[in-house]
């Protein structure tokens, strides 16, 4: 009973479509019965008002031949006179004297009419009134009779009209058992539509509810073109994309902790061997604690990685500010001397001025030194990493070469996937991770530009990048 109240406190969707639409079939309904039966009463009555005073105006006429009315000339003259209608008529004097009345029964021939019709048409009024009552039209209408100007008597006509009721009535009936007919129709269609409509519905709350669950396989079976199946194409878009995300973030999830697994575990492996070895000779602890130092290092570089990708991942919008990429790259290719000149690799860049973009500035470091430091990393010695920044078609256009063991064409389109490595093992000699190329792609996302891999003549790699050129300025 309580689950019932609430249900009644909360209606559902087809509760509230059922009561929309029969409202809608009531008030059509109502009209139906009242506006055809109002409109025909209305056409009887006027049809009524045109004959009645016709004749009316028929019989004034030819009474007002006559100087004075008398009962006797008054007959004389009706004899004349085509009164085969089925009204009632009277005429009196001008003192409201019944001098003629066509109704055998209960005749008033001899008295006084006291009707209010025949005392306006005494008055010089025509007079014309109908009603309908008791399933039957009542109609009166009075005229005047005059002679020489002056009123000498008036003309009354009554009518009891029952047969046009019954047609009317008829009519009524008919339209009252259409009526009900049409509302059990309604009702039908109104719940087999609400029914089908909130059950498709109904099932797009339990999709809901199943994905939010985690089920992001689930799938609603689209039937038909119309809105509700357009939103179930877009439900199933949805869980395609949550699953994507999902498995993505499984994915970088394991790699990420078998990223940061590795040089724990080598740390504590030479911790414990440090521990378990008595009387260690000073260079074997020294080798053994300048290991710790490096894996240490490399899982501090993974963790700033981690966080940079967590930072671009981010819904917060990156604060752009005009940066000169000229600058950005000479700063940092001095930083990347050193390493260049420990693996034996020349580094030459040509830069053009004017490359001013909207950008982060830390982000623009990032993509310039993720790749040109693996340009030095996976390279061969005496090879070469060229940085050429110049402007073209209004873009800002950094490109990256080197003469490097280059990226076979089967894995460009997954280097910038996360924790992806060309060489695993080559990658782990050089200290990668398979997160710089994620970094620099994402970066490069962020500040509205695009970045493409592909092969360097005669070996080699090459990434070109592509930033609108910023036209505040040359360098703010």
């Amino acid at each position: 009973m309580k689950a019932l109240i609430e249900r009644l406190k909360r209606p559902s969707l087809a509760l509230k479509l059922c009561a929309a639409f029969l409202a809608l079939v009531f008030g059509v309904v109502l009209i139906i019965n009242i506006y055809p039966v109002a409109l025909a009463r209305d056409l009887v009555s006027a049809n009524k008002r045109s004959s009645m005073l016709d004749q009316a105006s028929l019989l004034s006429t030819s009474l007002g031949a006559l100087e004075t009315l008398t009962e006797n000339g008054v007959y004389q003259a009706m004899e004349l006179l085509d009164t085969s209608a089925s009204y009632r008529i009277i005429v009196t004097d001008e003192k409201a004297e019944v001098l003629y009345d066509n109704y055998p029964v209960d005749s008033s021939v001899g008295k006084y009419a006291m009707l209010s019709e025949i005392y306006l048409a005494l008055n010089s009024k025509v007079v014309f009134y109908s009603r309908y009552a008791d399933e039957a039209f009542l109609s009166r209408a009075a005229m005047p009779v005059t002679s020489g100007g002056a009123v000498i008597g008036a003309v009354y006509l009554s009518e009891y009209d029952s047969e046009q009721s019954s047609l009317i009535s008829g009519i009524s009936s008919t339209m009252f058992r259409l009526s009900i007919l049409l509302s059990l129709v309604s009702l039908v269609l109104i719940l087999v539509f609400s029914s089908a409509l909130t059950r498709r519905i109904s099932d797009l709350v339990r999709a809901v509810n199943i994905v939010r669950e985690g089920d992001y396989d689930y799938h609603i079976d689209v039937v038909g073109s119309d809105e509700v199946s357009a939103l179930a194409n877009e439900f199933n878009s949805m869980t395609d994309r949550l699953r994507e995300t999902e498995e993505r973030r499984r994915r970088f999830v394991s790699d990420a902790s078998h990223e940061l697994k590795t040089p724990l575990a080598s740390i504590r492996l030479l911790s414990d061997s440090i521990m378990q070895t008595e009387n260690m000779d000073t260079a074997t602890m020294r080798e053994f604690v300048s290991d710790i130092g490096a894996e240490a290092e490399r899982l501090q570089r993974t963790t700033e990685k981690l966080l940079t990708l967590t930072r671009l991942d981010s819904s917060v919008e990156p604060q752009l500010e005009p940066v000169d990429l000229k600058l950005a790259a000479e700063n940092t290719m001095r930083l990347l001397r050193p390493l260049a000149q420990e693996h034996r690799i020349f580094l030459k860049y040509d830069l053009s001025e004017g490359c001013v973009v909207l950008a982060n500035g830390d982000d623009m470091y990032q993509i310039i030194f993720n790749l040109v430091e693996n340009g030095i990393k996976y390279n061969t010695p005496d090879g070469m990493v060229h940085l050429h920044l110049g402007v073209r078609d209004g873009m800002v256009r950094p490109v990256v070469e080197d003469s490097g063991i280059g990226i076979p064409e089967s894995d460009m389109p997954h280097v910038f996937d996360r924790f992806y490595r060309v060489d695993k093992a080559r990658s782990r000699e050089h200290g990668g991770s398979g997160l710089g190329l994620s970094i620099v792609h994402d970066a490069v996302v962020g500040c509205g530009g695009t970045i493409e891999v592909m092969p360097n003549e005669p070996r080699g790699t090459r990434f070109v990048v592509l930033f609108p050129r910023y036209e505040g300025g040359e360098g703010e």
